[in-house]
């Protein structure tokens, strides 16, 4: 029926949310490097901000340090700059257009910072489901004002969504908990 609301929609969207919290949890690698571990990290670039992986190759040549071989020679600062700033805790050296990022060895410090990362990365995810719920919600009480929806399956889907949201969240808070003790193992 065209009077019903998309609620796969809806939940492909959260579901989208907690993927992106699943790719941002893989850039946090305990103890060895990865290249994932720079996905997040935006330059500012040719007047906008740009993903580092646009920008630079980043490779593995030993599994505590991360070179980022930077094409354009004006950009070299630039990444630096956004590898120092983007709250991982890595401190980038630059050998001409090779940016070396060593990994420190994880201190106790160290983890606490990464399970902090870890939790605003959940958090964004929760906000970004919770975004989408008042979204769907929002749709169900225009097709009602429209006559497209009777009271009462307002209600009914508006129940249907808001335990979607709930199962997602628990996925997201799980997955937070799973990730924060893998940090903190020693």
């Amino acid at each position: 029926m065209a009077d019903e609301p998309d609620l796969d929609d809806i939940e492909r969207r959260m579901n989208g949310a907690f993927e992106v919290l699943k790719q941002e949890f893989g850039g946090l690698r305990t103890g060895r490097a990865s290249p994932s571990l720079l996905e997040p990290v935006l330059v500012e670039a040719y007047g906008s901000s740009m993903p580092l992986n646009q920008l630079a190759t980043i490779s593995v040549p030993e599994s505590r340090l991360l070179t980022v071989q930077v094409w354009d020679k004006g950009m070299v600062r630039a990444v630096e700059k956004a590898i120092q700033s983007a709250g991982l805790g890595l401190n980038p050296s630059v050998d001409g257009q090779l940016v070396r990022v060593p990994i420190p060895e994880l201190n106790e410090e160290r983890r606490v910072e990464l399970t902090r990362v870890a939790g605003k990365y959940a958090e964004q995810a929760r906000v970004a489901v919770r975004n989408v719920r008042r979204d769907g919600m929002e749709k169900l009480k225009k097709m009602e004002k429209e006559g497209d929806l009777s009271q009462d399956d307002q209600h009914l889907y508006g129940d249907e969504i808001q335990s979607m949201t709930d199962r997602i969240i628990g996925q997201l808070d799980e997955a937070l908990a799973t990730k924060e003790v893998e940090i903190m193992q020693v």
